[in-house]
């Protein structure tokens, strides 16, 4: 994705934009008024002077008229008469006309059944013209160009506090404490707005991090203290030989429940924890020597079922996290794929890197509860009913930066694929 462009170059390239659209509204203007005015000039000129000649000719009749360097009359009775590049226009002013390879501004009239016209020479007034527009267009180019400097300077100087406000904003880390946002010179009363906002949130954020820090400290020590009793307790008991096979299911579910408890303690402190601190506080564990201990924890689940698994390791690279969140993450898929299936053999394959693969024999999914599956992760609305559940081995997946991807075939069973090598070492 492309970056974004800054305040500074839209605030500058607006008023740059603006600068040429309103020099190029004063240019059409000033263009459209100076035809306008030109046209009037003609007129009036040629008409007070064609009306004086015609005047005078009515008054002398062995008048003259002399053309000059610049003013010509045309008179059809005369024996040049009108010159052919006027004789098809109609009667008034006519500009920019040429005439024996002049230009010429014409007014031609009608009177008593003969046309007349008077003639002015333009050369070198569209000339001076021409010159004088590219004098305006030159000094408008340097006026933009100036105006640029001038605005860009202004922009730079308006947008610095936002600017160093961005920056400050961009360097902020989540983990770090006692972070402020400091504004340095005068400013604006908005800036100084927002930086009060973010200063108290900032303040705010923090306090709340200490006490849920504090929280899930306590949380977990007293959880922890029940729980060690409750699965030493149980342990104890399933060693007595006297214990009926009633009493000894239950105890085993107890033991087992107890378990996934502690599992789930250690997801919450996993979750709480940010994933760098994660990656110093624990040992490496490696995956395939991990796998025959969770199958063998899950052997219980398929007693009235005709199913097998079968382990296969082309891999032994070690990840770096919590040994219950590993065998939790894997346990969970494990007996989703036992629940699913009732007969048949389930393949574990450990991949490199740190990929672990589980293929069910069961009955598969359509694309329709897939895209269920998936909505369930990404909402982490459900528990599925047993282990730490796919709504939290979602929620563990995006923190750890591993992934999970399930695919399946309606009637030929499901793969889920657990690639923990977001963490590897």
């Amino acid at each position: 994705m492309s970056a974004a462009p800054s305040l500074r170059r839209r605030l500058i390239g607006g008023l740059l934009a603006y600068v040429a659209l309103l020099s190029l509204a004063v240019g059409i203007h000033g263009f459209v008024v100076n035809e306008h005015a030109e046209a009037l000039v003609w007129t009036t000129l040629l008409d007070s002077e064609l009306d004086f000649v015609l005047e005078r000719m009515a008054r002398e009749p062995d008048y003259h008229w002399d053309n000059t360097s610049t003013l010509a009359f045309y008179d059809e009775r005369d024996p040049a008469g009108i010159p052919a590049e006027l004789r098809g226009l109609p009667p008034g002013v006519h500009d920019e006309i040429m005439v024996g390879g002049v230009q010429q501004v014409v007014l031609l009239r009608d009177i008593d059944g003969r046309r007349v016209g008077l003639a002015l020479d333009i050369t070198d007034l569209e000339q001076n013209e021409m010159d004088l527009g590219i004098g305006v267009l030159g000094s408008a180019f340097a006026m933009i160009v100036l105006l640029g400097i001038a605005v860009a300077y202004s922009a730079n100087r308006l947008v610095r506090p936002v600017t160093e406000l961005a920056q400050q904003i961009g360097q902020l880390r989540p983990h770090a404490t006692g972070q402020r946002i400091q504004v340095d010179g005068p400013t604006s009363a908005e800036i100084e707005t927002i930086t009060g906002a973010l200063n108290d949130y900032l303040q705010r954020h923090e306090r709340f991090v200490e006490r849920e820090r504090a929280f899930i400290d306590s949380a977990s020590h007293e959880l922890r203290t029940p729980i060690a009793v409750i699965a030493g307790a149980s342990s104890i008991a399933l060693q007595q030989t006297d214990v009926p096979p009633a009493v000894h299911g239950q105890l085993s579910r107890i033991q087992r429940t107890t378990r996934e408890v502690e599992q789930l303690i250690t997801l919450l402190l996993v979750l709480a924890k940010d994933p760098a601190r994660l990656a110093r506080a624990h040992d490496r564990v490696v995956v395939s020597e991990l796998i025959p201990e969770i199958i063998e924890d899950h052997r219980h689940l398929m007693r009235d079922k005709d199913l097998s698994i079968t382990f296969v390791a082309d891999g032994d690279e070690a990840v770096v996290a919590p040994l219950a969140i590993v065998q939790s993450a894997i346990g969970n898929l494990l007996r989703n794929a036992i629940e699913n299936s009732d007969r048949g053999t389930i393949t574990i394959t450990v991949q490199s890197p740190s990929t672990v693969v589980i293929e069910d024999p069961g009955h598969g999914m359509s694309p329709e509860e897939i895209a269920a599956v998936y909505a369930r992760l990404a909402r982490g609305s459900s528990r599925d009913g047993a282990g730490i559940g796919l709504s939290f081995l979602s929620r563990l997946c995006e923190h750890l930066d591993w992934k999970l991807d399930v695919t399946s075939t309606q009637g030929q069973g499901t793969v889920a694929t657990l690639a923990m090598h977001g963490v590897r070492t």
